[in-house]
């Protein structure tokens, strides 16, 4: 049973099931984020909850950040009342946000100057993962970092993957998101083919997820989210598109061309005329076959 306090900057959907899963696994809890409701819910589960980081610094010098974008880890980092104003001697940073692999090594390096420690650990699993305890972590950072974190990694995810350094995680996130895009629209178009030619798309998913066509958006996603019209995952149209461009610059910075990724990246980029950021993230099928 751990008995240290993690600091959980970051009270959303993600945030909420990960202080959720670390006061399960015996850790306790406190946290902070801007928006009241989201810290009326963490309260509820037994969450300490503060009104601000200057406050989360003197419970803990453990962080775990879920943001939605690098501007905000930025912010929370080195804005006014943030971690570097804040945070006790030899603090550990821990990132779980879909961040900018160059924005996560400038900000690392920052930490490091200062004596403390920063991992990314961007996470897969969604809502439903952090809940449970069972997301996908691959992280970058130093090795004293990740064993010094290890414990908090252990009770939050299923797996962890070290990629090296620091902004190594963040990269690989993008990828991980690049590729969950492109199956949802290239499954998408895969049942709009087997519809027009007479199947049933609860059917062929199902000999799908049998045969090598197979990929996490056939098996979770279409049977979860999708083929019962439920769009309810807990992530949104906004923030895939975020990640998809941030991989789109991902590809133009290592001067690549991936002709398959850019046609992907543009179906997405285009989503934005007809579906609204804030509708769920599996709604780019109604752009890519399977439209109403």
């Amino acid at each position: 049973m751990a008995n240290t306090t993690v600091g959980v900057i970051g009270l959303g959907a993600m945030g909420h099931g990960m202080a959720k899963t670390l006061l399960r696994e015996g850790f306790q809890v406190a946290g902070t984020d801007l928006g009241e409701a989201q810290k009326a819910a963490a309260a509820e589960l037994g969450v300490q909850v503060v009104g601000s980081i200057a406050e989360l610094c003197e419970l803990t010098d453990s962080f775990v950040l879920s943001l939605p974008m690098a501007k905000h880890v930025q912010a929370v980092i080195q804005g006014e009342g943030g971690l570097l104003e804040h945070a006790p001697a030899g603090s550990l940073m821990i990132d779980t946000s879909t961040s900018e692999p160059e924005i996560t090594r400038d900000l690392a390096g920052c930490l490091a100057s200062k004596g403390h420690q920063m991992l990314d650990a961007p996470v897969s699993g969604g809502p439903a993962g952090a809940a449970a305890g069972t997301m996908v972590m691959v992280v970058g950072g130093e090795e004293a970092a990740l064993d010094r974190a290890m414990p908090i990694l252990k009770a939050l995810s299923s797996k962890v993957v070290h990629l090296g350094e620091s902004g190594n995680g963040h990269v690989a996130k993008l990828i991980n998101n690049l590729l969950c895009a492109a199956h949802l629209v290239t499954t998408a178009e895969a049942v709009a083919l087997g519809k027009r030619a007479g199947l049933d798309p609860q059917a062929l998913i199902e000999g799908l997820n049998a045969g090598s066509g197979r990929s996490a958006i056939s098996e979770v996603n279409f049977p979860r989210w999708i083929l019962n019209e439920g769009f309810d995952s807990g992530f949104t149209m906004q923030l895939m598109r975020k990640d998809v461009r941030l991989a789109k610059k991902l590809i133009g910075d290592m001067q690549l061309e991936l002709p398959v990724a850019d046609q992907i990246a543009s179906i997405w980029a285009a989503s934005e005329d007809s579906i609204e950021g804030a509708e769920d993230f599996n709604c780019i099928i109604k752009n890519a076959g399977l439209g109403e």
